[in-house]
């Protein structure tokens, strides 16, 4: 049997100090490319405190922010070299990067929310239970942790993935679908959900309670990861001191988020307080839902090959984290 240290390549701090030391006088004034989606909190938070633009003055490094619409292309544009670090994506999402053969570090994750997505259907509709899903139209982004409850749901109340019409949209082009009636359940996450909930009388078919934890992960390419250990260091304490700063001061976070995210502050509150926001580091012994979703989607032939969850990349943030 494989030891972890062989399927697993940590970044270990002392070779990140050496390499930090080296890579900040070599590098002084670089830019961080940080990319980021409308559901990533914590960064959207960051951003508009100017938080990382301060905490990463004293090392030289600049900040240059870029918005996506979802998970994979955000992935895409870290693994091609036009990111340096992603802001939280769907606990699937790099499962889709891992079968690309994209070169990815994990920085840190937050811990499960399993009600922060859910299925949903229109007030008036029929669809009462899972299985009422057969035959019928579902609207779900690809490859978002809305993808793997789809499937994880589906599973669970015995409705073969071929006995449903999946329709790959994004979280706009869904909320329109929905809102018309060209779907007849939409899988979407917060703040999409909370919005849908207040704004688009819902009703909620199940939500991840049991089938889907919904881990988000932080990831940065391997090649900056490498280079910028002490870049990655300060971000990740700053992701964690935010989390605890959402958590503890509900309605001020809501404040600051509803005019970034184009929302109210009530919608924004109910949708914060669905999200753990607990930033923690990755270890390959919480991996094991990885595996399944993994597992989940090459049994549906949507990832190219198997995947190993267990060969990836791991960052240590050590004394960063407080």
């Amino acid at each position: 049997m494989k030891t972890l240290s062989r399927r697993v390549a940590l970044l270990s701090v002392g070779a990140g100090l050496v390499t930090a030391a080296a890579g900040a006088r070599a590098q002084a004034g670089q830019t961080v490319r940080i990319g980021f989606q409308k559901s990533s909190t914590l960064i959207a938070v960051l951003k508009a405190q100017g938080t990382l633009e301060r905490d990463l003055a004293p090392l030289g490094v600049k900040v240059s922010w870029h918005e996506f619409t979802s998970g994979l292309p955000l992935l895409e544009a870290l693994n091609l070299d036009n990111l340096d670090f992603s802001a939280d994506v769907a606990d699937t999402v790099p499962v889709f990067a891992q079968a690309a053969g994209a070169q990815l570090t994990f920085v840190a994750k937050e811990a499960p929310s399993p009600t922060a997505q859910a299925i949903v259907v229109r007030a008036d509709s029929p669809l009462r239970a899972l299985g009422d899903l057969k035959g019928r139209k579902i609207g779900v982004a690809k490859g978002s942790g809305g993808h793997y409850l789809l499937l994880a749901a589906l599973d669970k109340a015995g409705v073969p993935l071929k006995e449903v019409e999946v329709a790959y949209l994004t979280p706009a082009d869904g909320r329109a679908a929905f809102e018309k009636g060209a779907i007849d359940a939409w899988v979407t996450w917060d703040p999409f959900f909370a919005a849908a909930q207040r704004q688009a009388g819902v009703r909620v078919l199940a939500d991840g309670t049991g089938i889907a934890s919904y881990q988000r992960y932080y990831l940065a390419s391997t090649k900056f990861a490498q280079a910028r250990p002490d870049v990655l260091r300060v971000i990740y304490a700053a992701l964690d001191k935010a989390g605890k700063w959402v958590k503890r001061n509900p309605r001020e976070a809501a404040e600051l988020l509803a005019p970034v995210w184009g929302l109210d502050v009530a919608t924004v509150e109910q949708a914060n307080a669905r999200r753990s926001y607990e930033v923690r580091p990755v270890v390959a012994s919480g991996l094991s839902e990885q595996q399944r979703i993994a597992d989940a989607f090459f049994a549906e032939k949507l990832l190219p090959r198997r995947v190993d969850t267990q060969q990836v990349v791991l960052f240590q943030p050590g004394a960063a984290a407080p």
